[in-house]
């Protein structure tokens, strides 16, 4: 299983038409397929078609363009954000998706709010077709559908927030702040600016209050990387 699966190979060879020119002019990715959950997937051992469940946090070019590295997959997603990338109710819908990335069809599941809250959240708990340790807790205002992923382990809880928030200072408890230019970038790319200062604000509360019991990250934070990595808080 996968939880998104970031820039694609074929995004890598055709950037400008499976991401666009205002993509790549705002977000300037870096285009190595060595970095791409194919490869690196491979590089652990396994083969596309040991990836038989993904997860998005939602479909934005930058998290959803490795589907086809994995056409055989189930793809799981809030059902809200499945209708915004198939009915696009506005401009920044119609600019935001890019089709393309999915075009070989894949088995989209629709996955919606049931059970009980999760620390407060509304959740997804007992997704269809994944197991009952992985929830989809929505976090709405990225995106229509955003929503974020919490595995259960044994030491406790990890919430993949995704592009709730994207720089970890946002969730300092004393201090919170982000750099001015992402800032900007957030505004620009929100669907519902309201709503994503209401999530940060609750994930920072999620992360102070239950330190012990859940490690909060999101998409795009390199240092976040580095501490799970290293195994660190």
């Amino acid at each position: 299983m996968l939880v998104d699966t970031g820039i694609g190979l074929q995004d890598v060879v055709r950037p400008n038409r499976r991401l666009g020119w205002m993509f790549q002019g705002i977000v300037r990715p870096r285009l190595d397929a060595g970095e791409t959950a194919l490869r690196q997937v491979q590089r652990l051992g396994f083969q596309e078609t040991d990836v038989r469940d993904i997860i998005v946090t939602h479909l934005d070019p930058d998290h959803a363009g490795g589907l086809s590295d994995f056409p055989h997959a189930n793809v799981h997603l809030f059902s809200p954000e499945l209708d915004a990338a198939q009915n696009p109710a506005d401009r920044m819908e119609r600019t935001r998706y890019r089709a393309e990335q999915w075009a070989h069809k894949p088995g989209f599941v629709r996955q919606y709010i049931n059970g009980e809250p999760w620390f407060g959240f509304d959740c997804v708990r007992k997704p269809h077709g994944l197991p009952p340790d992985i929830l989809l807790v929505p976090l709405l205002g990225h995106s229509r559908g955003h929503a974020g992923v919490a595995v259960h382990t044994k030491t406790g809880w990890l919430l993949h927030a995704g592009d709730a928030y994207i720089h970890a200072g946002e969730l300092d408890h004393e201090k919170p702040g982000c750099p001015p230019g992402m800032l900007l970038h957030q505004r620009a790319t929100s669907v519902n600016l309201r709503l994503c200062r209401k999530n940060v604000e609750r994930l920072r509360e999620l992360a102070h209050e239950h330190s012990r019991e859940v490690r909060v990250f999101s998409a795009h934070d390199p240092s976040e990387l580095a501490r799970l990595r290293e195994g660190r808080q």
